[in-house]
């Protein structure tokens, strides 16, 4: 499943340290799926969503 989040990021000039903190992840869980080595749960996916101001729709492409 591919994603924006990487591209979103940087648009709002958030590192992945601080998207992780945002999401209550670590900084290696938003690698992995900027990298499409990992998909989100569905609560992580939401709270990325939120935190990236889009949908879960516009921010996953399947």
């Amino acid at each position: 499943m591919e994603n924006k989040i990487r591209a979103l990021r940087k648009a709002r000039k958030l590192s992945q340290e601080e998207l992780a903190k945002l999401c209550g992840v670590s900084r290696q869980t938003i690698n992995a799926i900027e990298n499409d080595k990992y998909d989100p749960t569905l609560s992580l996916a939401f709270k990325l969503a939120e935190r990236l101001e889009t949908t879960v729709d516009e921010l996953f492409v399947p």
